[in-house]
């Protein structure tokens, strides 16, 4: 029974980590469309785990983070990030 247990719960968790990762393939192609400094802030985000209800702030953040420390341009990053959100938001689903 201890077995039986253990073996559901490690699958639970296996699931769940599945589910939260916004690495989706869907996201990864749309993210390669993307303009340099997109996929930055897209590999940033991705690496800060958002979900779907995060999602926005955490992009936001991450732009910011991004622009205020000059990896990305500050002129085009708020079309940079909405782009990347959006491949976030197909990585996510």
């Amino acid at each position: 029974m201890q077995k039986i247990m253990t073996v559901t719960l490690v699958l639970a968790m296996a699931g769940l980590a599945a589910t939260a990762r916004a690495d989706g393939p869907g996201g990864t192609a749309c993210a390669a469309n993307l303009a340099a400094d997109g996929k930055v802030i897209y590999a940033a985000t991705v690496a800060a785990r958002p979900t779907l209800d995060t999602l926005r702030a955490v992009v936001e953040h991450e732009t910011r983070s991004l622009a205020m420390a000059d990896k990305i341009g500050r002129g085009e990053a708020r079309d940079n990030a909405v782009a990347a959100g959006e491949c976030l938001k197909i990585a996510l689903q």
